[in-house]
């Protein structure tokens, strides 16, 4: 019998820090239209740093780790990527577009052929 792994999702500290985090961005937008009469610098800068601090508190959270974690193996598997040379990839788009023109057209001809069939030999309104 294979043994299996159970994660836990969350902790009661975990959704604690999302639910500041939460509240803290909201803050920031509540501080920047209630901030209106002081100025567009008092406004802006409240809602940086409340949006600012929201992402600290995100952070620090097990969801936020995972995140970081995710762009930290995002980035590593990208500079394992083999990118195509120029020619490769201009060759592939003239592919690409030759394909396109040639289906648009086989595509128009059928359509015409079969306005034709139908229009013309069968209900004979032409």
């Amino acid at each position: 019998m294979a043994t299996s792994q159970v994660e836990t999702v969350t902790a009661g500290a975990d959704k604690a820090k999302l639910a500041v985090a939460v509240l803290l961005v909201l803050a920031g937008f509540v501080a920047y239209f209630m901030l209106a009469p002081q100025g567009v610098y008092a406004q802006w800068g409240a809602l940086l740093v409340g949006v600012l601090a929201g992402v600290a508190v995100f952070l620090q959270s097990a969801a936020g780790r995972g995140l970081v974690g995710f762009g930290r193996e995002s980035s590593r598997e990208l500079r394992k990527v083999v990118w195509p040379t120029r020619k490769e990839a201009t060759q592939t788009t003239m592919f690409v577009f030759a394909f396109a023109l040639v289906m648009s057209l086989f595509l128009w001809l059928t359509d015409k052929t079969l306005e034709w069939v139908l229009y013309s030999l069968v209900l004979g309104w032409r």
